[in-house]
C-alpha cells in the first residue's frame, strides 16, 4: 500500500485528506502516481493538471516527480505556502 496525504486546499478539492493506493508495479515513481490520480477525472484532474503548482514529499522528504516510491511508502501533496 502507498498511504496518500492531500492537503490545504488540495484537501478540500478533493474532498479527503487521506487514501491509500495498492502498490503496482507500475507506481514505481511519483509521476506515475500523478498520471493515475489525473486520470481519475474531474478536481482531481483539476488539481493535477500540467499549469498547477503542487509540492510532494515521500516519506516526509520534499521531492519531485522522478521520485522513486515503494511499496509502504507515504506520499503528501500540497500547495506552495507563501507568508508574509
Amino acid at each position: 500500500m502507498i498511504h496518500m496525504l492531500y492537503f490545504a486546499r488540495l484537501r478540500e478539492a478533493l474532498q479527503t485528506g487521506s487514501e491509500t493506493l495498492d502498490y503496482t508495479p507500475e507506481l514505481t515513481s511519483v509521476s506515475a502516481i500523478v498520471e493515475r490520480l489525473k486520470g481519475r477525472g474531474d478536481a482531481w484532474g483539476e488539481v493535477f493538471a500540467d499549469d498547477q503548482t503542487v509540492l510532494v514529499a515521500v516519506n516526509q522528504e520534499m521531492c519531485d516527480l522522478s521520485t522513486a516510491v515503494k511499496d509502504g511508502d507515504e506520499v503528501a501533496f500540497f500547495p506552495p505556502v507563501t507568508g508574509g
